[in-house]
């Protein structure tokens, strides 16, 4: 498990341990906020593809799912 500070993941990379149409690298490209400016989710971003998905941020903490960094 990683520790993030969830304001700082803006632009941020990652690799997605088990790809899934040849989507590997992703980056954050929005942070979503609730109504007292806490970061609930994260928009990120394939490169491959330009696809976007909503996930929650704490996923990302998750290293049996995700890699910070690309690698």
């Amino acid at each position: 498990m990683y520790t993030i500070n969830p304001s700082k993941l803006h632009l941020s990379k990652w690799t997605a341990v088990q790809p899934r149409n040849k989507e590997k690298h992703f980056m954050v490209t929005q942070l979503l906020r609730d109504e007292d400016e806490n970061v609930v989710e994260v928009v990120i971003e394939a490169i491959h593809s330009h696809r976007e998905r909503i996930v929650p941020w704490q996923n990302l903490k998750d290293d049996s799912v995700w890699k910070m960094g690309w690698q």
